[in-house]
Order: structure tokens, then sequence, then C-alpha cells
């Protein structure tokens, strides 16, 4: 099995998740070399450790100061092939698929001038799958298959995992594995919270908090003729309403995360020919997620109650006119090979087809269990497409079951410390993941994630998850799928999925050799996007 690229099924499904760009097709031109892209992001990192940290706010704006090992493909982000970034070729599988051995390419500076060695890839990986105690890495439970990494010489990486898994080379290739300087790390483990210094195609310039990042282009960069831009400026802009005028006013040329119907029709009336419009299903969800170590959500008849009174199949309907999401699914992205099907989702509770019939049994569960008029705080993030949107929608569909909810809006760095401190009752927050590999994505259900906020337990989980990592028998990983999804969704119910998300993308048509991918997370390093000026 070449572990280097998805299976025909999921080749399939790349093709199918990608729309046909609702205005000028891309075309293949000799790129031009110049000028300062802007664009708009509309939150802000917490901190700017990519190991640590999940959120789009510190891809868009940090990506293009760092270098990975491996990504997917830049020039076909569609295809599923993998590619090298810092290694000089993609390695045969050894030892029966359990052994990896990467060669770094030479003569790669950091942005300080001093080199980049195999101990410096060997020194970031270890912090990413073995954090150090007081560092958090948020995909340690990705990397459950990895034995050991070791870099024997400065110009070689070998990884050694417990058993084959296909799963490996996809979590290997997520683009929040920044490469590190060993030599920073040496010093402080910490010091890429607060500061940035990469090999990347662009080097940090400046940091406004709550204004801009900017960075110029890194004449060392080692993919030659790249990158093409002289430099770019991320603009924080948390508003819509401000990151659609700063397009239509071309104060900036895009938004990378995905805007909704409404203001992709906007834009297309107001700007015609200049915008260009791509569209695609998107690897990114929803999840609410119940504080199990907070009453009343300590009891699973209180959990469950929240979930049977939200009717998704009328929800999708309505709000994917006015917001960012759309298709009803379980914890695996709809489409995939892996994902439940309609029939097998509507045996899940609050997948139900008969609404009144959920919420009943949702009153029943919350009486049985005492709470007959449950109040509590729902926290979500300062982000208006789509959590605040989804946020109030769940209100209103929980206030016909006799619940009572307050919404919280914070901002993204206390919004993610609340949760990481468990000082909540209920959170509406995310799974979004860049490459669609779903042995590797639904590892945020597992108790010992590192982004996995509910304070769960369940050995079961562990164990399911790691038996579909361990078979490269389709049938088999969609049999413990179904069971896995039905204990994290119904018999447990530990966390929720709401609506998957559609991704609308308008840009400038001046923004050239960027294309969409179901991902906010892909093709964000901007070394092949250029102005056509």
């Amino acid at each position: 099995m070449d572990m280097r690229r998805w299976t025909p099924s999921l080749l399939a499904l790349a093709a199918l998740a990608i729309v046909p760009f609702a205005s000028s097709q891309i075309e293949a031109q000799t790129p031009k070399r110049g000028g300062i892209l802007k664009y708009v992001v509309p939150g802000e990192f917490p901190t700017m450790d990519g190991h640590r940290e999940n959120t789009f706010a510190l891809i868009h704006p940090l990506a293009p100061f760092y270098s990975v090992l491996i990504r997917v493909d830049p020039d076909n982000p569609n295809s599923g092939t993998y590619v090298c970034d810092l290694c000089t070729e993609m390695p045969e599988p050894a030892d029966g698929g359990k052994t990896y051995t990467f060669k770094i390419r030479k003569g790669v500076k950091f942005h300080d001038g001093t080199g980049l060695t195999a101990k410096d890839v060997e020194a970031s990986f270890q912090r990413i799958i073995f954090p150090p105690t007081g560092v958090l890495s948020s995909r340690v439970a990705q990397f459950t298959m990895v034995d050991s990494v070791t870099a024997p010489d400065d110009e070689t990486l070998v990884f050694k995992l417990k058993y084959p898994s296909g799963a490996f080379i996809p979590a290997l290739a997520t683009p929040y594995n920044f490469i590190y300087s060993k030599a920073k790390l040496d010093a402080d483990q910490h010091w890429y919270e607060k500061n940035v210094m990469g090999s990347g195609p662009f080097i940090f310039e400046e940091w406004q908090p709550g204004a801009f990042v900017k960075g110029k282009r890194n004449p060392d960069y080692y993919h030659p003729g790249k990158p093409y831009l002289d430099g770019y400026e991320a603009i924080i802009a948390k508003t819509q309403t401000l990151r659609v005028q700063a397009i239509r006013g071309d104060q900036a040329a895009t938004e990378f995360r995905g805007i909704p119907p409404k203001a992709r029709d906007d834009l297309v009336a107001a700007l015609g020919k200049d915008i260009t419009v791509q569209e695609s299903d998107w690897n990114c969800v929803l999840i609410l997620s119940p504080n199990h170590k907070a009453k009343p959500f300590d009891d699973p008849r209180v959990r469950r109650a929240l979930s049977l009174a939200l009717d998704r199949w009328q929800g999708s309907k309505d709000l994917s006119r006015i917001s960012i999401v759309k298709a009803v699914g379980g914890i695996v992205f709809p489409g995939h090979p892996l994902a439940a099907t309609k029939e097998e989702l509507e045996q899940i509770a609050g997948y139900w087809p008969d609404i009144n019939k959920s919420r009943a049994e949702a009153k029943r569960l919350l009486k049985e269990a005492g709470v007959p008029d449950l109040k509590f705080t729902l926290t979500n993030r300062s982000v208006d497409q789509p959590y605040t949107i989804v946020g109030t929608w769940m209100i209103d569909q929980w206030k016909q079951v006799g619940i009572t909810v307050e919404q919280k809006v914070e901002a993204d760095g206390p919004f993610y410390e609340s949760l990481k401190a468990g000082k909540f009752e209920v959170g509406l927050e995310f799974n979004c993941q860049s490459v669609v590999n779903p042995l590797v994505d639904v590892s945020k259900f597992r108790p010992d994630a590192g982004d996995q906020y509910s304070q769960i337990e369940g050995k079961d989980l562990v164990k399911l998850h790691e038996a579909m990592n361990r078979t490269a028998d389709v049938a088999e990983q969609r049999r413990l799928m179904r069971q896995y999804e039905k204990l994290i969704l119904d018999e447990q119910a530990n966390n929720f999925v709401t609506l998957w998300w559609y991704r609308i993308i308008a840009h400038r048509s001046y923004m050239k050799g960027w294309k969409i991918t179901p991902s906010h997370y892909l093709n964000q390093d901007l070394s092949g996007v250029w102005i056509d000026k």
C-alpha cells in the first residue's frame, strides 16, 4: 500500500468535494513577481505556537513563516498526494510499514541565519508527539502509532511505529507541524508561544496585536523562484461586514476562511469579473462539548437531551441560506467512505427523522435527571460565522424543550483558556482538520486527545480508535467507526456534532496561484500566490 496517497475512494471523494467555480476559472499563467498581498483574517491567535493551537487564526497569518517536513502537494492540493517540503524525497516504508526514514535538505537556513538540520526536525516532532511536562501539544492523539523519532545524523530523520498505520503520513502532513529551532527549544520550550522564527517562504516583519501581521520575502527560501510576492499583510478583522467591505473596496484581496452565501452574492453583483469565487465542501464541523466535570452535565441523560432537542435536518436547510454550515453528518466528513449513511445517522439520538419524538424524549430525560427547567451558559467564540449564528440557533432549539441558555461570547484567547481550564458548562468548539483522513480526524473524540476539552473518560474509545488504525480493511474500519461514533454521540453522549461547514472563497481576480481545498488550513504558506497587476 502506498502510504503517500489517499485510497482510490478518497481520490473520488476529492473530486466530488470541489464544486465548480462560481465565476471565472483559474487558468495556467506565468507568475509575476512582486507586490504585497493583503487579506483579512476573522480571528486572532491565542499564542503563536503552532504545536499548541488549533485555530485558523494562527495558520493564516503565521504559516508563511514556517517549513514543514511534508505537505499536501501545493500544486495539486486535491489530488491526495503528499510531497516533501524539508525532506528530499518521500520514503518507502520499511520493516513491514513500521519504519520511515527521511533525508533532510542541505543548506536550509532559519531566518536568523542558523542552519536547519535533522536535529531541528527531530526536536520539533519530539515536542509534538512526546511533549515535555508543561508543554501542550494538540496533536498527540494523532501520533499514537509512533514509538520513537530520532536523528542519527544531521541529514537523517527516522520514525519508528508501534504498528503500520495509514493514518501516519496524513498526520505528518498536518500544516501545524512547524519546524522549530532546536536551539530555541533547548533554551526555552515556551519561546515559540510569543515569538516567530522559522525557515519558510516569508520572514516575520511586524505584528500589532488586534491589527495585523506582516511578512517579507525570504531571499534564501529553498524552493527555487519562490515566493513570488514581495510580502504580505494579514489584517485582523473580526466582523464579517468589515471583511466583505475590505474585499469590495480592494483594501484586501480575500479572506481565506470562508464567507456566507449572501456575502458571496453581494460581491459578485458589485464586482463582476473583478471577483473570482471558489467553493468546496469543508472538512470542518462545530462540536458541542458538555463539561463532564460540571453538574448536571456529569449525567449522560442531560447530555443526551441536549442533542435530542436539535433538529439538524431542518437546521441544515435554514442555516445554509445565511451561514457557512450545510451538511448533516456524524463524526466523519460527509460523503467519505467511512462516514455514516443517512439511514445509519437516523439511528443515533439527535438525528431521528421525527423531531417531535426526539424532543419528547429530551423532556423525559431532563425530568428523570431532576432538571426539567435546566439553565446553563453556553461558552462560545466571538466569531460570527458560524459560531454565534449556530449558537443562537441552538438556544432557540433548546427553548423548545424548556431549556434556558445564556450565550457567553469570548475572544479567542479567553475562549480557549476557558476550555483548557475546564471553566465552562457547555462549549461550542470545532473539529477542523487539514487532510481528509477520518482515521486521524476523529482522534479528537478520544479522552486523551490534547484538544478534548469535555474531560471525558472511556478506555473503550481508545481501544476502538487504535483498532481502526491497525487494520487496512476498509470494511472493518467502517464497522469500528460506527461503534466509535455510536458511543460518542449516543450511548455516552460525550460530544455532539452540529452541522458540517461549506467553504466559499471570494477573491480579487488579480490574486493568482491559489486553489481551494476542503480545508482552510491547507495551501496557506502563500509561496505560490502571485498578483496579476
